[in-house]
Order: structure tokens, then C-alpha cells, then sequence
């Protein structure tokens, strides 16, 4: 057993391995991917540091893992639809609604003041942590590891997203729907911005002719626009 794992850690790290389906030889990396950036404000006296290069590591592992398991499934497919059908299954809510079901939020370490505001059922840091998680597996097991997990956690989604064609732009179809029923284009305003500059999370609201009509968070500006898109898409399509 690791110094750094305590008994109750590795009692909690047993339950958790069960769930991912996937054993630790080394339980240090798997505590290493739950430790959100907060954590470390209140304790002070630790050897680890948060998740976040676990977590560029893990987005590193998974677009390439995709692109493989995309390009061999899906032969003749244009470049273009490999890179639309990707993106869709990688998206923030694709990878948090996985740490969801899996319940990884309650293993997360993270401050009294995060937990309080949401955080363990927060969007991008339940997807965060499923990256980093992703690149605790591949370097405590390698690749093959980390294909396996993915093969039952993601990618079912697949046949959905071709079926539905759900992997459409939200932005480009937001404009389409704006143009036909306000005969206006809607834009995008940076609400803000938190985070190191290395690990940034961006807040961007939508507007059509002035009014607000959804808001998103994202790694980027790009992603919040689209998690914007997605919102204002679900008010101006209901029923």
C-alpha cells in the first residue's frame, strides 16, 4: 500500500475501481485525478497537486482513442463527419453525463466551499475529472486500458448521434431558427472568466435582438458559445 493512501482512502478506492471497472496498481494515480484545484486552498500540507495535467493528458488519450475507434467504424465517412461525430461524443455533457451515472462526483476532493455551490454535480468539473481520470488509466495500465473503459462507457453513443445527426452544429442551427423567426442573427457576450490562465472556464450568453436567451460554460470561448447554443436551442423548440 502506498504512504500516501490511507486505509479509509483505499477502502474508498476499492468501491470506486468496481464501479470504473478498472484496478489501480497504483492508487496514488487514482487519487491524484480526483483532486479538483480547490482542494489544495484548504489543505495546505499535501504531495499532491490537483488534477488538471491528468486531466491534459486524459483529453490527449481520448481524442486519439475516438479518432481511432471513429476512423475504423465508420469507413468512407468524410473527414469532416469523423470530426462532427467526434466532437459530439467528447462534448462536456457527453463525458459529465458518464461521471454522472458512475457517481464519480461523490469521490471528489475538492473545498467545503465548492461542495456547497454545486460543485460535485457541476458540469465541466464532473467532465474535467472523467479526463483525468482517463489519464490515471493510461498511465497506470496503457492504452488498451483506457480503450476497454471507453468501448462500455462511451462509445454506445455512437449509433444515437449518426441516427439523429444530434452532432450538427448548435450554432450554425441557432442562426437558421434566429433568421426564420426574428429575421435576426444572434450573438455572443463573454460573461466571464475564472480559472488560471492555463485552465480557464468561460461564460458566454446568447442574445437575440437584446434578449437573453441561454448562457454556457466552456474550456474555451468557442465550447461555451456552443453549450450557449444548446441552452437557447431548448427554449426556442419547446413545444
Amino acid at each position: 500500500m502506498s504512504k500516501n493512501i490511507t486505509s479509509d482512502e483505499r477502502e474508498k478506492f476499492d468501491e470506486l475501481e468496481k464501479i470504473l471497472g478498472v484496478k489501480f496498481n497504483d492508487a496514488v494515480l487514482l487519487k491524484s485525478a480526483l483532486i479538483h484545484r480547490s482542494f489544495l486552498n484548504e489543505v495546505k500540507n499535501t504531495e499532491f497537486e490537483n488534477n488538471e495535467r491528468l486531466e491534459f493528458l486524459g483529453d490527449a488519450v481520448l481524442e486519439l482513442l475516438t479518432s481511432d475507434f471513429l476512423f475504423k467504424k465508420l469507413p468512407g465517412r468524410p473527414e469532416g463527419d469523423l470530426t462532427s461525430f467526434r466532437a459530439a461524443l467528447v462534448k462536456t455533457e457527453s463525458l459529465s453525463e458518464i461521471s454522472t451515472r458512475l457517481g464519480v462526483g461523490k469521490y471528489i476532493y475538492m473545498s467545503r466551499g465548492e461542495e456547497t455551490t454545486g460543485g460535485r454535480s457541476r458540469t465541466y468539473v464532473l467532465a474535467n475529472t472523467f479526463e483525468a481520470i482517463l489519464g490515471s488509466i493510461y498511465l497506470d495500465s496503457g492504452l488498451d486500458v483506457v480503450e476497454k473503459f471507453l468501448k462500455r462507457e462511451l462509445y454506445g453513443k455512437l449509433d444515437a448521434i449518426v441516427a439523429s445527426r444530434s452532432d450538427i452544429d448548435p450554432k450554425s442551427r441557432l442562426q437558421e431558427i434566429a433568421q426564420l423567426t426574428f429575421k435576426s442573427t444572434p450573438y455572443y457576450e463573454l460573461i466571464n472568466e475564472e480559472g488560471p490562465d492555463h485552465s480557464k472556464i468561460f461564460t458566454m450568453c446568447i442574445k437575440i435582438q437584446d434578449k437573453v436567451y441561454g448562457s454556457g460554460k466552456g474550456k474555451s470561448k468557442q465550447d461555451a458559445e456552443q453549450n450557449a447554443a444548446l441552452e437557447a436551442l431548448k427554449v426556442l423548440q419547446k413545444p
